[in-house]
């Protein structure tokens, strides 16, 4: 199995309306040093509907402005549609919506 596909398997794990962080993604996936994989197999993810990429973010609780399919507007409102709220600095409130099962 690639890295890759380590990856998007860990991805496929986070639940609807919770998020969690590139280097806990790596983690999952086998390898806490692979955050920035991680964000560059997210990239390049096959199945944006069924490989929930969107639920990814920075470790500071913030979205990817470069974020594949469509910046970090098209992110942020995909969270919104999942019930996540963002504080007024921009930022997703980790202890209330983080996932680092």
């Amino acid at each position: 199995m690639s890295a890759y596909d380590k990856i998007y398997d860990a991805v496929k794990t986070i639940p609807e309306g919770r998020v969690t962080t590139y280097g806990h993604v790596a983690m999952l996936a086998g390898n806490p040093h692979w955050a920035r994989v991680v964000g560059y197999a997210l990239h390049k993810n096959p199945l944006p509907g069924i490989i929930p990429c969107h639920r990814v973010v920075t470790r500071n609780g913030e979205v990817a402005e470069s974020f594949a399919f469509g910046g970090g507007e098209t992110q942020r409102e995909l969270l919104k549609n999942e019930g996540i709220a963002f504080e007024a600095d921009g930022k997703i409130n980790l202890e209330k919506y983080g996932w680092f099962e």
